[in-house]
């Protein structure tokens, strides 16, 4: 049971200072529905937040042609960051990744030749850069011995990523029976590609790339505009229609888009423009509180120590309609006693943040610090005031 109770401001509660205040009045930020997207299905989210901006038919599993290429290169930045794989490794090619195998006639390529050996380094710019196919099935074929076991490989990261809607087939996303996917778990995996291994998702905004004197475009038209977009894939085929998911930041805001079925190159790129302009336009995302920053102390009982210092485990980020920062209000609930040794991490409390009466964050308190129990008479002490402080209610 909680029963320590303070309110935040929102100039406070950006500054990580908890005090009581009362929230001023002011007029309610003003947003427009959603832009309507021609796509068969569509999905805006905020990258921090994970606040969703725009949704349309984001659980619908649809084929992902060469969108599936994000979670091969994933898996590549997995490998190398194990230590399993080196860039400057070298990859035999065999003929299934043949840029001239006929499964890949017509389709995107780096233009890699049988026999010959590339690194790790160019693969993976060969995956994100030329989209190829090619590239791809070497790829598969270097890190788990075949694409059928590298599909598997796939199928393990979606799983634990929480992509309850998708099923890879291949490595390139080919069309293949049950080869699937959905908007909201390709935002997830941007979301992962982003996070988890930010340098090479640089390479997602390098505009071209040139091997075996071939230069290959990348196809996201969008890289370097005005919206701030450094990201992620195209993909199309004729039975999944023209797909593109996007990340762009401005102002320290990052968005991440996904549009699937859309009939055009051009149309793709106005759908996805369409959607970051509207969460750009009318959202925010300040940072409330970093991970690891004391917010107050906490009595502590029965320790070697009587305070114990209190924060947030992990950043914490909310999407709020641009302008209405001074109207968020938040509140921290501590236990009523606590007491005896404290662990680093352990929850002590309750931190809740609300817009009006909607409530956009509630999150655990948690120790900043490890104390150790008091002694024997420290501990019998505190005992002893502790009863008589709740006989007279002061507790």
């Amino acid at each position: 049971m909680f029963n320590r109770y303070v309110s935040v401001f929102a100039s406070a509660l950006l500054g990580a200072v908890l005090s009581v205040s009362v929230a001023a009045q002011s007029s309610p930020a003003l947003i427009p529905a959603a832009p309507d997207i021609a796509a068969t299905s569509h999905l805006l989210i905020d990258a921090k937040s994970g606040k969703i901006l725009a949704e349309n038919n984001a659980d619908q599993q649809l084929p992902p042609a060469s969108l599936t290429k994000m979670m091969t290169s994933y898996i590549m930045s997995y490998e190398i960051a194990r230590g399993n794989v080196n860039p400057s490794d070298m990859v035999k090619i065999s003929k299934n990744a043949w840029a001239q195998n006929p499964v890949f006639r017509g389709s995107s390529l780096m233009w890699i030749e049988v026999g010959t050996e590339v690194s790790v380094e160019d693969l993976h710019r060969g995956v994100i850069i030329s989209s190829g196919n090619d590239a791809t099935v070497a790829v598969a074929e270097h890190l788990a011995g075949s694409e059928s076991a590298f599909a598997d490989v796939m199928n393990q990261h979606a799983q634990v990523m929480g992509m309850t809607g998708t099923y890879f087939v291949n490595s390139h996303g080919l069309p293949a029976d049950g080869h699937v996917t959905t908007a909201r778990d390709l935002s997830i995996l941007a979301q992962h590609i982003i996070n988890d291994f930010p340098e090479d998702y640089k390479l997602y905004s390098e505009r071209s790339y040139t091997y075996n004197g071939i230069r290959t475009p990348n196809r996201n038209s969008l890289l370097g505009g005005q919206l701030g977009v450094d990201g992620l894939k195209t993909g199309h085929t004729s039975e999944a229609g023209y797909c593109l998911v996007t990340s762009a930041e401005k102002n320290g805001m990052r968005l991440i888009s996904v549009v699937m079925g859309t009939e055009s190159p051009r149309a793709r790129q106005v759908e996805s423009s369409k959607l970051l302009n509207y969460g750009f336009r009318f959202y925010e995302t300040p940072q409330l509180y970093k991970a690891g920053e004391q917010l107050t102390e906490a009595k502590l009982w029965s320790a070697v120590r009587n305070s114990v210092r209190v924060g947030v485990a992990e950043d914490v980020f909310v999407t709020i309609p641009r302008g209405s920062r001074k109207d968020l209000q938040a509140s921290m609930t501590l236990d009523k006693v606590i007491r005896g040794a404290i662990t680093e991490g352990q929850t002590l409390g309750e931190l809740e943040v609300n817009l009006g009466d909607d409530n956009i964050v509630k999150l655990p308190i948690v120790a900043l610090e490890s104390i150790e129990e008091a002694g024997f008479f420290g501990r019998l002490i505190d005992a002893i005031k502790l009863f008589f402080m709740q006989l007279f209610g002061a507790i």
